[in-house]
């Protein structure tokens, strides 16, 4: 399968960089550029991409808003969004805008590969360190305590799936759980899988938002 990429930038620099790295791929085909959210959001709708690359810092319409509106428009893509050390609260807003994840946009270039692949193939991208230091910096701004409705959810789930949601909340991959909690690699997908139908969630990425605005973790 051809993995269907859009960047989304407004630094030209950087978008021929992407499309050099993504066009050298055999399983990967850079399908559009945007300048900014509203071009973004558009050629989404246009092209159907796969993965949208989408800076946070954008003029006009943002990255955060491009993203939410291409989860509307475009539900199949999946968005990876771009920032730095010092955009941290960007990328948990572009979690809970419906982003799969995030990288640093000077993240090595076999770094955005795999994680391009990974996020088409449904997994989310969110890297332990980062997450770590974005939760602990931004946790005062994370709604507290779930909701009715955040908690109605959370009771859908076996004390095993709460087991396995906390592990992927702090960042851990399959493996690294199967390895934490003496489970097969494969029974933590199965886990996984039922943890995001039961609470209606798109993805990996969405776990880990969830985990933490219900307070069933805590950044320390």
């Amino acid at each position: 399968m051809t993995i269907r990429v859009l960047l989304a930038d407004d630094e030209a620099l950087l978008r021929m960089a992407f499309t050099t790295v993504l066009d050298a791929q055999p399983d990967m085909q850079p399908v559009g550029e945007a300048a900014d959210g509203d071009e973004a959001v558009r050629l989404a709708r246009q092209l159907r991409p796969d993965v949208v690359l989408m800076d946070v810092r954008m003029p006009g319409v943002d990255g955060i808003e491009a993203t939410r509106r291409i989860i509307r428009v475009s539900p199949q893509s999946r968005v990876l969004v771009l920032t730095t050390f010092d955009l941290d609260e960007y990328a948990f807003s572009g979690l809970r805008a419906g982003a799969s994840g995030f990288l640093l946009k000077n993240t090595r270039p076999e770094e955005l590969l795999t994680a391009v692949r990974n996020v088409a193939a449904g997994d989310a991208v969110v890297s332990p360190r980062v997450t770590r230091r974005l939760l602990q910096n931004f946790s005062a701004h994370i709604p507290g305590g779930g909701s009715g409705q955040r908690e109605e959810r959370l009771h859908r789930l076996t004390a095993r799936e709460r087991q396995v949601l906390v592990q992927v909340a702090r960042g851990l991959s399959n493996r690294e759980i199967a390895d934490t909690l003496y489970l097969a690699e494969a029974t933590v997908k199965s886990h996984l899988g039922r943890i995001l139908h039961k609470l209606e969630l798109r993805d990996r990425a969405q776990a880990v938002v969830f985990a933490y605005e219900s307070r069933l973790v805590h950044p320390d």
